[in-house]
């Protein structure tokens, strides 16, 4: 599958941000992602210090419909509550989005991943907060409604349970799991997984491995390099997943800033797959366990 021409790449740099700011100001929204696990609020952060005109998104209540379950803490929305969220914060049928949290865009992923595979327009501010050099606002931003048509999921960048139980271990199944590497092996479970380990067969690929030492993302060459050593030039096909299908969306964007395409989500991740215990779990690393 060939990844649409959506007018920006997965990964935007600040210069490109100020550029169609200048140039294209009505027909660009920038969007604060920031949301933590701890429990921190990410609206608080935002209405401490946001980039100038940006809106904040929630990834709990706009970008994702409430947990079950079986769908996991951050099922997706469906289409049409997807569209009102986006259409409620200026985002239109002829938006582009450039998002940005703080924490080297792994809750930003998540909105633009899931523009894009609906041929949005969208990218991830590299650096995120901290690349941004001028003056922050604070307070909340108003932002003018705009019409926002429903799209529906493409069904071909989306797994289940079940379809991945059916392909795991398979030699040409790539999964990638985008937790650290603690929560796959089972040696660093978070209180927030029923379960710890990994899907049997999946691959250690944790989001942070997509950055280079200064936060920012990896240039084309190294992360391809990153995913053909795990197996992604072999792979018919490439699923990501994470805890609870947030971080997973890194992984897909680093994929295709890479030149990989078509890999597709499983949105319930672990928060899912962990809290059916019909499911199989595997602990450790298989990959270190093969080493001489």
């Amino acid at each position: 599958m060939t990844e649409q021409n959506l007018d920006l790449p997965p990964v935007a740099s600040a210069g490109l941000l100020r550029r169609r700011l200048a140039e294209r100001p009505e027909a660009t929204a920038v969007v604060d992602v920031r949301w933590y696990l701890d429990g921190r609020s990410g609206r608080d952060a935002y209405l401490a210090g946001h980039l100038p005109g940006a809106v904040w998104a929630d990834v709990d209540r706009d970008l994702a419909a409430p947990a079950t379950p079986e769908g996991g803490r951050h099922p997706l929305p469906d289409p049409e509550h997807f569209a009102a969220a986006l259409g409620r914060l200026g985002i239109g049928d002829g938006t582009a989005v450039i998002a940005y949290d703080d924490a080297g865009g792994s809750t930003a992923a998540r909105l633009v991943w899931l523009m894009r595979v609906l041929g949005s327009p969208a990218a991830v501010l590299d650096g995120g907060l901290q690349a941004w050099t001028g003056p922050l606002e604070t307070g909340e931003a108003a932002a003018e409604p705009r019409r926002r048509t429903p799209r529906p999921w493409p069904a071909d960048r989306f797994t289940g349970a079940e379809e991945l139980l059916k392909g795991a271990g398979a030699p040409d199944a790539l999964v990638l799991d985008a937790r650290t590497h603690g929560r796959y092996t089972g040696e660093a479970p978070a209180p927030v997984d029923a379960r710890p380990g990994h899907v049997p067969g999946a691959r250690s690929a944790e989001w942070q491995g997509n950055l280079d030492a200064d936060g920012r993302f990896a240039s084309p060459e190294r992360l391809r390099e990153r995913f053909a050593a795990l197996g992604a030039d072999r792979a018919a096909g490439i699923t990501a997943y994470c805890g609870s299908g947030v971080t997973a969306c890194h992984d897909l964007l680093a994929l295709e800033r890479a030149g990989y395409t078509g890999a597709r989500l499983y949105p319930g991740s672990w928060s899912a797959w962990g809290a059916d215990p019909a499911l199989p779990v595997e602990t450790g690393d298989p990959a270190e366990r093969a080493d001489p």
